[in-house]
This record gives structure tokens, C-alpha cells and sequence, in this order.
């Protein structure tokens, strides 16, 4: 009894701990709303309450009228589509092949990616601009593409292989002596084992292009061409002349998307899922 009661007391403990923890990563997003939905440009307020005493909604109206936010959107809703299917396509048969092959060269090639991607991104401004100005593609949403693959694949090559190795070998055999194919094996076997790695894969994919900002300032200028992020700082800088309330507003907007497709893609983030996929 004594013992049930110490493991209930440290299990209530612990769950108090990181409500509270939740509670406190709350704070930053109710301050930002709270200014979102002020009508004075300031940052400071003498009342706790969670309704500012000038509510308006008109720095939301602001925000889609008054500047060219939906065309920021656009312009990083293609290039997060777009990194987020090269990058899967390119990456996962990578990572099942190093996976589940013994080939020369593989663990060298492994060790040469992780290298290379250990870099930290402005050590490579320089040499990657000088490689794609030749080809016309400075200021060019292709070329930011090809930077963001360039990338993320290594990420999603790294985390679908450490994936692919928790799923037994024995699942694949047991298919294989049953008349499958190699295609039928991957397709039908392997991948919707490994749909919940791939969902992460993808978010983590779409959350960096979504909120990259060093890349998109750099080979991306003029308005018609931003991202949110870059969008997001010239709106603050010079736009609407530091006008907090709108640049709050706008921070909220660009962060719905993600928040939405993370708590549909949620149910989909299960592990386990072959625990008793072989039976002994």
C-alpha cells in the first residue's frame, strides 16, 4: 500500500508539474493575443486581464487589407509543399535502402551526411550563392527549393532510417514467404508501419520552411516574393511603422496553419505499432 501510494503521489506530482510547465509556455501566446486585439500601440498594460481595455479587431483587417500577407502565404505555402514532397520522395526509399542494404561505402556515406549537415546554415551562404547565381536562380522560389530539399532530406533521410530499423526483419520474411513482392513488401507492409514517422518527418519538414527566415531574406527580395517570415520582420521594420499590435496580429494568423494541420496529423503520431506485429 505504501509503495502504491509513493508511486501515486510522484505520478500526480509529475503531472502537476507539466501543467504548470504548459501553463508557462501559454504566457507568450495569450501576451501576443491579448496585444493582437489592443487598440494602442503598446506593449505594456497596467491590468492582467486577458481582454485589453481597447479591444478591436481591426488589427486583424489590417493585416489581410492592409498589406500583402496573403501573398506571403502563397508564396510559403508552394514552397513548403513543395519541399515537404521532394524531400519525402527523395528521402524515404534513401533511408529504407540504408536501412535494410549492406552495400561498400554505406557507413561512410552516412557519416559524410551527418558532416555535412552539422554545419551551421550561414557558413554556407557564401558558396551557395555563388552557385546558384550562374543558373539564374537568386531570387527565384526554385532555387530556395533546391536549398530547403538540400536540407531537410538529410533530416528526413536520418530520421525514416532510425524508423526503418525498429521494424523487424521477420515481418518482411513472413510477407515474402507468402507470395509478396519486394514492391508489395515496401508499399503494403513497410510503409503504413512507418506512416507515423513519415507525418513527423513531414511536420518537422513543413515547420522549418514555414519559419526559416536567413535563406528567404537572403536570395528572395521585393515584397512579391517573400515568406511569412521575411514578410513578418518588413512588417514590423518599416511597413506599419512598428506598429506592435498589427505585427502581433499577424504573428497569430501565421501561426494558425500549422497549429491546425499539427492536431489533424496528431492521430496519427502513434508508436508501438509493430509490438505485436510477429508473433513468437
Amino acid at each position: 500500500m505504501k509503495k502504491r501510494m509513493r508511486e501515486t503521489l510522484g505520478l500526480t506530482a509529475l503531472n502537476l508539474f507539466f501543467i504548470v510547465l504548459c501553463f508557462l509556455t501559454l504566457i507568450p501566446i495569450l501576451y501576443a493575443l491579448r496585444v493582437s486585439l489592443s487598440g494602442s500601440n503598446s506593449l505594456l498594460s497596467s491590468g492582467l486581464s486577458l481582454l485589453p481595455e481597447e479591444f478591436t479587431l481591426s488589427n486583424y483587417l489590417a493585416v489581410f487589407t492592409g498589406e500583402d500577407i496573403l501573398t506571403w502565404f502563397g508564396n510559403s505555402i508552394f514552397l513548403a509543399a513543395a519541399t515537404v514532397a521532394i524531400s519525402l520522395a527523395v528521402s524515404v526509399p534513401a533511408a529504407y535502402c540504408f536501412s535494410r542494404r549492406r552495400f561498400p561505402g554505406r557507413r561512410l556515406v552516412l557519416k559524410w551526411l551527418v558532416l555535412l549537415n552539422s554545419f551551421p546554415a550561414i557558413l554556407s551562404m557564401f558558396a551557395i550563392y555563388r552557385l546558384l547565381r550562374p543558373l539564374g536562380l537568386v531570387n527565384h522560389r526554385l532555387g530556395l527549393i533546391l536549398v530547403y530539399t538540400g536540407t531537410m532530406a538529410v533530416f528526413s533521410l536520418w530520421n525514416m532510417k532510425g524508423y526503418f530499423d525498429t521494424i523487424p526483419l521477420e515481418i518482411e520474411e513472413a510477407a515474402r514467404m507468402d507470395g509478396a513482392t519486394d514492391l508489395q513488401v515496401v508499399t503494403r507492409i513497410v510503409m503504413p508501419l512507418a506512416k507515423p514517422s513519415v507525418v513527423v518527418t513531414a511536420l518537422m519538414v513543413l515547420i522549418y520552411v514555414w519559419n526559416e527566415y536567413i535563406y528567404a531574406t537572403t536570395f528572395m527580395t521585393g515584397e512579391a516574393n517573400y515568406t511569412l517570415a521575411a514578410g513578418l520582420y518588413a512588417l514590423q521594420a518599416t511597413e506599419m511603422r512598428g506598429s506592435w499590435p498589427v505585427f502581433a496580429a499577424a504573428s497569430i494568423v501565421v501561426s494558425v496553419p500549422v497549429l491546425v494541420i499539427f492536431f489533424l496529423c496528431q492521430r496519427h503520431m502513434t508508436s508501438g505499432l509493430t509490438a505485436g506485429g510477429v508473433k513468437g
